[in-house]
């Protein structure tokens, strides 16, 4: 067991701990800003871009993954929890895979899409710029990487804004989750410049905000390939 607080790994620890009532959270609907705002802000982001095929990286319990097969697209979800993709695979109604950011950095990923999305699971360091620069080989001419992550304003808090890992939290979830996963904060212009190096024209940014506060819930990034 990895006991570093703060790293990649502890990252896959925690969601391993968590993957049931997780998966209890999302399908039962207990998430509000999920319910409210972001998941449908992340269906609008693909379906702007009509693809034909989307895959899904940090799908989780696959939820993603079902809504856009349901609109008759080729949809792949990749998790590396295995219990997670267990879940996604009883649920069906989509390929669901098994497979590490590290895996796929690699290159043991062998798929052509329209569209790539990671849903809030960009959470790591080393992991997430190892996606960003594999993501172009998994894309067809034009294709497209839709990212949605925690707003870096909204999220910074108190803390300073500046790059670095922070402590995680499960407030305002149950008592059935524990260790809670390290994340690594991004400023607005770290996130920019991601898509930049790793060969992609930001053309979209979006902030969906919640009806009430009138505050950004999340950002979305939306970078496409050159060619």
């Amino acid at each position: 067991m990895n006991t570093e607080p703060f790293s990649d790994a502890k990252i896959v620890e925690s969601w391993g701990i968590n993957a049931l009532p997780w998966t209890a959270a999302v399908r039962e609907g207990q998430i509000e800003s999920r319910k409210q705002i972001t998941d449908q802000a992340i269906i609008d982001a693909i379906l702007s871009r009509l693809p034909r095929s989307v895959l899904d990286i940090g799908c989780g319990e696959g939820w993603l993954v079902r809504e856009l097969a349901a609109r008759d697209m080729h949809a792949v979800g990749i998790d590396v929890v295995q219990r997670l993709v267990e879940e996604a695979r009883r649920a069906g109604g989509g390929d669901f895979r098994m497979l590490s950011y590290e895996e796929i950095a690699a290159g043991k990923l062998k798929v052509l899409v329209d569209v790539v999305v990671c849903n809030f699971a960009l959470l790591g360091k080393e992991s997430v710029e190892g996606v960003f620069e594999a993501v172009p080989s998994l894309l067809n001419s034009h294709g497209t990487f839709v990212v949605q992550t925690l707003h870096p304003v909204m999220a910074c808090g108190d803390l300073p804004y500046r790059d670095g890992w922070r402590e995680g939290s499960w407030a305002g979830f149950g008592s059935n989750f524990s260790n809670p996963a390290p994340w690594y904060f991004r400023t607005l212009e770290s996130w920019i410049k991601l898509f930049v190096d790793s060969g992609f024209q930001l053309c979209e940014v979006r902030e969906p905000t919640h009806p009430k506060t009138q505050k950004p819930a999340s950002m979305i990034f939306i970078g496409e390939t050159a060619g």
